[in-house]
């Protein structure tokens, strides 16, 4: 059975008679339903009647209504009101802009605003570099989409995204103090998402490229960092691969085996599975193998981006696999970055011993990491409800926090590669073991390290 998630959270008003004991009648019906209850508090107490606040984790949304359903259906309780805690969370939006100044009196607002404000414009008109040091310039990065390929949502605008760029705005400031904004670009036209982020940038110190879909992405994340001053970062791409990387190294640590000699096994030659095979080429690998969509990645297509293009030349497979099932047999690692189910039991009990998978489609992974767990050494997913999340807030806030401090202006592999051994070096070999191979987001030292790694990679 899946697990519950905070994601889907829900603190359910419950009423009924004393005589019927609603605490252990509410707490018996969400336990039978399969849920997680996380509080449960007497909101109102009278000789008449008990009303109750009950917040639990579900499975989904569906698993919700079921669980209220349950509640309903007990003859003595009465649901008043159902909050979906997520919701709750969002109302009015997750970020706001604050004053970093204090405007209490009349000397306040002539510094900040007019006359005084007007003497700064004409120090950066004279000297354009001043943007950066007199404002938000320094610290600031737009987080810029289409909203054409958002988490495992696809295609859903650029409306449905902002909730998707809030939320990195707010780990961007959580773990960086990198002051960031959503830049949500109603347009999926290469030209004009190029033109528009060009049109915009004086007021950033950097550009985040997120959630658009491949092969677009490529062209606009080239062409930005062609026209463009700041440093443009597609976290999609070299977000995911740093990460991987970092956790790769220190899973083919734990297994004793090497990343050149390593046999690799690729689902997904998109935006991720491609920047993922170029860092793991940049730092030795050899032996890789990769499937799409349409089969084994072995040959050049009319109308192939550059980087299926790279993959093709600087991946290649030792023989011709028919499918990716035969391609496992003896491989060390799989890595997916594809879609739901893609592998079955047999395909995982078939790769070397000491295997090593990273199934990381999400919400649904390539395989069931408790099959998986049955054959494999090492297993990582993309879900933080699971040991070992690859999850890219290990990479991209000290990725800006180095860039911004260093005012780097064009990020390398070599940069991406330094970043990535940054994040593996922050578990050490006592910590390190099959449920831990990247260290919690929480670890103070992972954005320090990175930034660290990114000013000295220059």
């Amino acid at each position: 059975m899946a697990s519950t998630s905070p994601g889907y959270a829900i603190t359910i008003r419950v009423d009924g008679p004393p005589s019927a004991q609603p605490v252990a009648e509410v707490t018996n019906a969400i336990t039978a339903a399969g849920a997680t209850i996380t509080a449960l508090d007497v909101v109102e107490s009278f000789l008449d009647h008990v009303v109750i606040d009950v917040t639990c984790d579900a499975i989904d949304a569906e698993h919700a209504e079921r669980i209220t359903e349950a509640i309903a259906q007990h003859p003595d309780l009465n649901v008043r009101k159902v909050s979906d805690r997520t919701f709750l969370l969002h109302l009015g939006g997750k970020i706001e802009v604050v004053s970093k100044v204090p405007l209490k009196t009349r000397d306040d607002l002539s510094r900040a605003y007019t006359p005084g404000v007007a003497r700064i414009s004409q120090a950066i008109a004279k000297d354009p570099a001043d943007a950066r040091r007199l404002t938000i310039k320094r610290n600031t990065v737009a987080i810029v989409t289409d909203g054409s390929a958002v988490l495992g949502l696809g295609n859903i605008g650029p409306a449905a995204a902002l909730p998707v760029m809030e939320g990195k705005a707010a780990l961007f400031k959580r773990f960086a103090d990198v002051d960031a904004w959503p830049v949500c670009l109603d347009t999926q036209d290469v030209d004009e998402i190029v033109r528009t982020v060009q049109i915009i940038a004086p007021v950033y110190g950097g550009i985040n490229l997120e959630d658009i879909s491949a092969p677009r992405c490529f062209e606009v994340e080239r062409r930005l960092r062609d026209l463009l001053d700041i440093p443009v970062f597609h976290d999609d791409q070299h977000g995911t691969a740093i990460v991987v990387l970092a956790a790769l190294k220190n899973a083919l640590k734990l297994v004793k085996k090497t990343l050149p000699e390593a046999k690799i096994v690729m689902s997904g030659a998109g935006a991720a599975g491609t920047a993922i095979a170029r860092l793991l080429v940049a730092s030795g690998a050899t032996k890789i193998t990769g499937f799409d969509k349409d089969g084994l990645v072995v040959d050049h297509k009319a109308g192939d981006d550059p980087m299926r293009t790279w993959f093709v030349d600087n991946c290649h497979p030792t023989q011709v696999w028919a499918n990716i099932s035969e391609a496992l047999v003896g491989a060390d690692v799989f890595i997916g970055v594809s879609a739901p189910n893609v592998l079955t039991e047999s395909d995982v009990a078939a790769m070397a011993p000491k295997s090593i998978i990273f199934a990381l489609a999400n919400p649904d992974p390539e395989i069931d990491p408790v099959i998986a767990r049955k054959y494999a050494t090492v297993v990582a997913t993309g879900r933080s409800d699971q040991p070992n999340q690859i999850n890219n807030v290990l990479a991209f806030p000290g990725i800006f926090r180095g860039l911004l401090d260093a005012r780097i202006l064009k990020i390398t592999d070599k940069m991406l590669v330094a970043a990535a051994d940054a994040i593996a070096d922050c578990v050490s070999d006592e910590q390190l073991n099959a449920n831990f191979i990247v260290p919690s987001v929480f670890d103070q030292r992972v954005v320090a390290n990175v930034a660290a790694a990114v000013k000295h990679s220059v």
